[in-house]
């Protein structure tokens, strides 16, 4: 299959100014002759008009560029097509293409294994591109620049070398066991303690894809015509959500997503929570909000600045707010508590109280000092807000003590084999110096690192690996 050359677009299905496809492999340069009717120029930005090779039907003017390997993205010669983002075009393009011999549509990550086959990237590097894609955090967008970077890569082909250094010195004396009653083992505790330590400090460092790309989920709540979904438009800069007047509008929870300065984060507007509920559907929005409290990563508690003295907002806010106060004094009637209707304990660094509809609040009265306060008309107070969202849910110090995270589960599989190689290494050292059996165990240690980065693998590997990739990388 790899002998065949492939095509596909590398931007995404719709409509935009500009679209690109690329094509590798043997015929490449055929493809560009018969495209443009003349050979194509290495590494120079061309302007010609595609032409279909069998009928000569003019299909767009664009730019290409063509590649001659091994200097390319997958080594193998390229050619990358730069034609208008209109759809039909782009699909004209490939049925053109895909008429000529020996050239077919690309599998999922199939430009990026063959840069992998063909020594461009190592395993570690080649999955690293995927994640340059697909991270939603800049955190991961910058550890997986890293990883593409070689960082991770360089580490382990290192340890690796250091391995095979001392398994070629363990390998001498099982040569030689005949020739001398005892293997000289000076030393060999501290290599495998040091080897340990250094394959312990990159699992140390294991972070899951899954769980640096997870979005931070941030609840909007507050009593009915707080004016939540105003705020979330606001926030958007989009009429997104629907707008009323009249108290409950929103009666199930409604999701979106909102980027920040370091990543994107889940936003999600609740339907309005009150002591009582008017009805079963009420009752039921309440119990859904409350529901989707329990898992927030960080409560927006919105309270109407005009309503604060009528409702219990604030006596909710400040009664949680009360440093080390074991009982809830919300109020001295008879009536429900709000704090346990909510189920809710004294408040901590995943809560925001956040005062709408305030086009001013220098004047008003009993603010608290860790307030926000905010008008989703005028656009007061949504910078603040939205700083306060980035600094709380993707935290600086999240990348600082790291100077780079594994994230591969495969990876870390691999780690955690070495190590319990190693480790059996020396239990055999510490009971019984069999050089055999210690040479064999290193020889899995080694394997396992060679593993990480694609010096020994399977095509079940490598088919796991790249079909999670979208078509063109």
């Amino acid at each position: 299959m790899n002998d065949l050359t492939i095509v596909a677009p590398m931007t995404p299905a719709g409509v935009s100014a500009v679209a690109a496809l690329r094509v590798s492999g043997k015929e490449t340069r055929n493809v560009a002759k018969a495209l443009f009717g003349k050979a194509p120029t290495a590494r120079l930005a061309s302007y010609g008009t595609a032409k279909h090779p069998q009928t000569g039907k003019a299909i767009d003017s664009l730019l290409y560029i063509y590649f001659e390997g091994p200097a390319s993205y997958t080594g193998e010669d390229t050619l990358e097509i730069y034609p208008h983002g209109n759809p039909l075009i782009v699909r004209e393009l490939l049925q053109a293409i895909t008429t000529l011999a020996n050239v077919r549509l690309a599998e999922p990550g199939e430009f990026t294994k063959r840069a992998f086959l063909n020594g461009k990237l190592d395993l570690v590097q080649a999955a690293s591109v995927g994640d340059v894609i697909h991270s939603t955090s800049q955190s991961a967008l910058e550890n997986a620049r890293k990883l593409l970077g070689g960082k991770f890569s360089k580490q382990v082909k290192e340890l690796a070398a250091t391995v095979l250094d001392f398994s070629a010195r363990v390998e001498l004396d099982v040569d030689f066991t005949e020739e001398e009653a005892d293997p000289d083992v000076a030393g060999w505790q501290e290599k495998l303690d040091k080897m340990l330590g250094e394959v312990n400090r990159l699992l140390a460092n294991f972070r899951s894809a899954e769980s640096m790309n997870k979005l931070p989920l941030a609840v909007v709540y507050g009593a009915p015509n707080a004016g939540k979904s105003s705020l979330i438009n606001a926030l958007l800069e989009d009429e997104r959500l629907l707008v009323s007047n009249v108290a409950g509008t929103t009666r199930d929870f409604v999701e979106v997503r909102l980027m920040l300065p370091r990543g994107e984060i889940r936003l999600i507007d609740t339907a309005g929570l009150s002591d009582v509920p008017v009805s079963e559907l009420d009752k039921l929005s309440m119990e859904k909000s409350r529901k989707v409290l329990a898992e927030a990563d960080l409560k927006i508690h919105l309270v109407d600045i005009d309503e604060r003295r009528e409702t219990r907002d604030e006596r909710l806010h400040e009664c949680l707010s009360e440093a080390g106060a074991s009982t809830c004094h919300c109020e001295a009637d008879a009536s429900p508590c709000h704090c346990e209707a909510e189920g809710r304990g004294n408040p901590d660094d995943s809560e925001i109280l956040v005062y709408s509809k305030a086009d001013t609040c220098e004047n008003a009265e009993n603010i608290p000092q860790n307030a926000l306060c905010i008008s989703s008309k005028t656009g007061k107070g949504l910078a603040e807000l939205r700083e306060l969202l980035n600094e709380k849910l993707y935290p600086e110090t999240a990348t600082a003590t790291e100077d780079f995270w594994v994230t591969s589960e495969r990876e870390k599989a691999c780690l955690e084999e070495a190590a319990e190689g190693i480790r059996r290494a020396q239990e055999l050292l510490a009971t019984n110096p069999a050089v055999e059996l210690i040479a064999f165990e290193m020889q899995t240690v080694r394997r396992a690192l060679q593993s990480i980065t694609g010096e020994i693998s399977s095509e079940d590997v490598l088919q796991s690996i790249f079909a999670g990739f979208c078509i063109g990388k």
